[in-house]
């Protein structure tokens, strides 16, 4: 039988990875994304099996109401099996000069969403005795502060870790595993803004931060979209079952825990 997974921020990044992965592994997907031309876009290209039609829905993440309506409208028509909540934004600024706009706006989207979307999610699957799996985007920033510029972007990420062990606890009970993925320098258009905003900072080049970051990785590249959309398949699957409240390290071993 064909399993559903709904996927937020797949407009584009990770998440259109994320989507295209489990597209690609037979998974029916929703595309969610603020944006929703770019996530219809992504939903129209995603290849699909015998039967397997994917779709797309705006959702703002912080938005309980939307939260709501679309894991119920998931769960009442087709199923819902699985959430990955994935949307995230990010400023960069000097601890000194950070807006409290800025702490507010990241706050909102990469950790009130995930709280919102994971309560509308386990919400569904309990009532409808689903045993599924929810999988958070967290970051390498989300275990250890030694990040520049990026003080809202960690105290986010880090709460993220804490809010998916957290919910791991309670919905154990339910037979619904929560994991999140800590990826590192991932090669996305928010890392491209990131290189442009970081170089200013520092006095140097985008290129001279992109060097940065690649000799910070052991395995000598940036990370790829793929390589964390790989690892939520993972913690999607059968072989995961038994896999709960986990913080998984998928950064080239730029950081070790």
């Amino acid at each position: 039988m064909t399993k559903t997974v709904v996927v937020t921020g797949a407009g584009s990044g990770i998440g259109r990875a994320i989507a295209t992965t489990l597209a690609e592994r037979d998974w029916r997907v929703v595309v969610t994304d603020i944006d929703g031309a770019a996530a219809s876009a992504v939903a129209e290209a995603l290849p699909a099996g015998d039967g397997i039609s994917h779709e797309s829905a705006v959702l703002n993440v912080s938005s309980p109401a939307d939260a709501a309506s679309v894991a119920y409208d998931v769960t009442d028509r087709i199923g819902l099996d699985a959430w990955v909540s994935n949307a995230g934004i990010s400023f960069m600024h000097r601890f000194l000069d950070a807006p409290i706009e800025s702490y507010d706006q990241t706050m909102d989207v990469n950790l009130k969403g995930v709280f919102v979307c994971g309560q509308a999610a386990a919400r569904a699957m309990v009532r409808s005795g689903t045993a599924g799996a929810i999988v958070n985007t967290a970051s390498m920033a989300g275990k250890q502060g030694r990040v520049p510029f990026l003080s809202d972007y960690v105290a986010s990420k880090f709460g993220v870790v804490g809010l998916t062990q957290a919910m791991a606890y309670e919905l154990g009970e339910h037979a619904i595993t929560v994991n999140c993925v800590c990826p590192g320098y991932v090669e996305t258009p928010m890392q491209s803004r990131e290189l442009e905003w970081e170089a200013k900072l520092r006095g140097t080049t985008s290129d001279g931060v992109r060097t940065m970051m690649i000799d910070d990785t052991p395995l000598r590249r940036l990370e790829q979209p793929e390589d964390v959309a790989r690892s939520v398949a993972f913690l999607l699957s059968p072989d995961a079952r038994f896999i709960t409240g986990e913080a998984l390290a998928v950064n080239g071993g730029a950081y070790m825990d």
